[in-house]
């Protein structure tokens, strides 16, 4: 058979091949894919601003039951007048239309407007948290200095040939006083029924227990001297 001859029985390739099934099957599968990211997406926004709503009606809901009760007590608000009328309903309604973000929006507005109320009747609140041992620091502190105020004046009244035991017991005594009515000063201060209040135990020993420690330094650098 001749090249020519050859040549007739290839058939001649004019483009690409057609698409067929498989290709269209892709086509769909990223499609698809496609839609699922966006959807996924979408839905953990939606549950990340469900969440965010939650957490502030809790806040919300924290901060108007002393409000409430503050307003029944001290003002003689009465009982229905806290109640929201009806077109004050409505209002509330239309602006939660739109779904979580229009709550999330409103319980936000809501809790600056409480802020606003209780800075308006006490004063704006402290800024930061708080902190317990700067806190107990206050109540733990003049009584530490109390005790070394009496153990200073104990020094300087007692007679040079004082039995050493005696004023090891006092030394001892009297720390333990101190950090003893420095926690039940906390306690009374700061506590309240149901209320658990952090004491700060360690650093109460340690600063009612200084005072030991000072007088002990000042007793060596005078026996040196």
């Amino acid at each position: 058979m001749t090249e020519q001859a050859e040549q007739h029985l290839i058939p001649a390739q004019s483009g690409p091949p057609a698409p067929g099934p498989w290709d269209d099957y892709l086509a769909a599968a990223r499609e698809l894919d496609a839609v699922r990211r966006v959807a996924s997406s979408v839905a953990g926004e939606h549950a990340t601003t469900v969440a965010a709503a939650r957490q502030e009606l809790t806040s919300v809901r924290a901060r108007l039951a002393p409000q409430r009760a503050r307003l029944a007590r001290d003002f003689r608000v009465p009982e229905n007048e806290l109640i929201p009328h009806p077109a004050e309903q409505a209002a509330a309604m239309d602006r939660v239309a739109g779904g979580p973000p229009a709550v999330l929006a409103a319980l936000r507005e809501a809790r600056a407007t409480a802020d606003a109320a209780d800075n308006a009747f006490i004063g704006p609140a402290p800024v930061g948290p708080e902190r317990p041992w700067a806190r107990n620091m206050l109540v733990y502190g003049p009584f530490a200095g109390a005790v070394l105020l009496v153990q200073v004046l104990l020094f300087l009244v007692a007679p040079p040939d004082s039995p050493s035991t005696y004023a090891l017991l006092c030394g001892l005594s009297m720390p333990l006083l101190a950090f003893g009515l420095g926690w039940t000063t906390i306690g009374f201060v700061y506590g309240g029924e149901g209320v658990k209040v952090d004491r700060t135990p360690v650093l109460g020993l340690i600063t009612c227990l200084t005072p030991v420690l000072l007088t002990c330094a000042g007793t060596g650098l005078q026996a040196l001297l």
